[in-house]
């Protein structure tokens, strides 16, 4: 894993988190130090979660097409791996923070995307780029 992002974040109870980001998401454990903190495996990035006692602030921005949670972080997913995580979500009892929907229709940077929200508070946002070589170009 080279060139892959670290990102620490407060989990709460580190066994429920787990049940969210290996049996929900799909994603893999690592390095850990019991009872205090654990890697997983977000896509090919360190998400290291770190057990807490308290939840996380966050607040709603305008953006393009709604009001958009922050703080939040995720992953763009190839569209398969992108449908395997909703199905996934959609079998269990975890609701969606913001459902699926398209942005940037017809553009070059079309995507769907959806946020869900950790047991925690953290929220992630999972998308799928319909053109992902795009994803750093400017817009026109």
């Amino acid at each position: 894993m080279t060139n892959c992002f670290h990102l620490a974040i407060p989990a709460g109870n580190i066994k429920t988190a787990l049940k969210f980001y290996c049996d929900i998401l799909g994603c893999k454990t690592g390095n850990q130090e019991e009872g205090r903190w654990i890697d997983i495996n977000f896509w090919g990035n360190e998400l290291t979660l770190h057990e807490t006692k308290s939840k996380q602030f966050r607040e709603r921005h305008d953006v393009d097409m709604g009001d958009v949670c922050v703080p939040h972080f995720g992953v763009h997913l190839e569209e398969n791996d992108f449908e395997e995580v909703k199905r996934r979500i959609e079998a269990s009892d975890i609701n969606y923070f913001d459902k699926p929907y398209r942005r940037f229709i017809g553009s070059k940077f079309e995507q769907e995307t959806f946020f869900v929200e950790d047991p925690n508070g953290n929220v992630l946002e999972i998308k799928t780029m319909s053109n992902p070589e795009v994803l750093f170009e400017t817009a026109s």
